[in-house]
């Protein structure tokens, strides 16, 4: 991949594209759509993503690396950049999709339980990205030229449909640091965006008395729906965006 933006279309043939959080969900989409792209892909998630990748291997050709990482292990990040970079396969681009939920209710639940949501909530969600960015976002430096793009939320826009106040704050921070980040690496070349989603058919909302009705889109968002905003600022073709955090919520909230 050249150094420089010239390149120029919808395409990441020629990008090495690590997809965190890629078994399920919105990661899994996104491999699919940065395959169908034509990106080398690096798959990881807590479980090995073994099954996606085979599945996309069968349908896109090429092969797909797959790793276990857990993000919110400072540890295994590290230790998840530097086999990629031993193996030679150190990402140009990285899209951190990997994200937790808890719906206890933070007056109702005992406290215990509450303070076991917001661990692992601010683990995942806030931990995750500073552990990511930290790894990977030097390494994109001395190339000059990387992607990162981060997942944000309709919840830290406005808090969300039917979120509780931890949700909300890990939200609203990965918002944040899309901006401090990619303000103190663009000038190496190096972009940081982010998507905030709105309600998303996943696991994530799986039982959820979610009324799309009113929505103006007047449904659910498909994980394609958030997938593909992904991937474009994966691409060479952002080359102008700095710092954006896409509304792709389906007209709940505009910005």
């Amino acid at each position: 991949m050249s150094t420089s933006d010239n390149q120029t279309g919808f395409s990441l043939e020629g990008l090495k594209v690590l997809v965190i959080g890629a078994q399920q969900g919105i990661g899994r989409a996104v491999a699919e759509t940065c395959a169908a792209q034509g990106a080398s892909l690096i798959l990881a998630d807590v479980e090995e993503p073994s099954g996606p990748a085979r599945i996309i291997e069968s349908k896109h050709g090429g092969a797909i690396v797959t790793k276990t990482c857990d993000v919110a292990d400072r540890t295994a990040v590290d230790a998840l950049a530097a086999e990629l970079d031993a193996e030679g396969v150190t990402p140009n681009a990285v899209a951190l999709t990997a994200g937790i939920t808890k719906y206890n209710d933070w007056i109702d639940a005992d406290p215990e339980t509450w303070d076991a949501d917001t661990d692992a909530i601010f683990n995942v969600n806030m931990r995750g990205p500073i552990n990511v960015a930290r790894a990977f976002l030097p390494r994109m430096q001395a190339a000059g030229w990387g992607r990162l793009v981060l997942v944000g939320s309709i919840a830290g826009r406005m808090g969300g449909v039917t979120s509780q106040p931890h949700y909300v704050a890990s939200k609203g921070g990965v918002h944040a640091m899309t901006r401090l980040l990619a303000a103190k690496y663009a000038g190496a070349g190096v972009l940081v965006n982010a998507v905030a989603p709105g309600p998303t058919r996943t696991q994530m909302t799986e039982g959820r008395d979610i009324n799309a009705a009113g929505f103006p889109l007047g449904r659910l968002l498909e994980p394609d729906d958030i997938a593909w905003p992904i991937t474009f600022l994966l691409s060479p073709a952002c080359s102008g965006m700095v710092g954006a955090v896409l509304d792709v919520n389906g007209g709940i909230v505009f910005s």
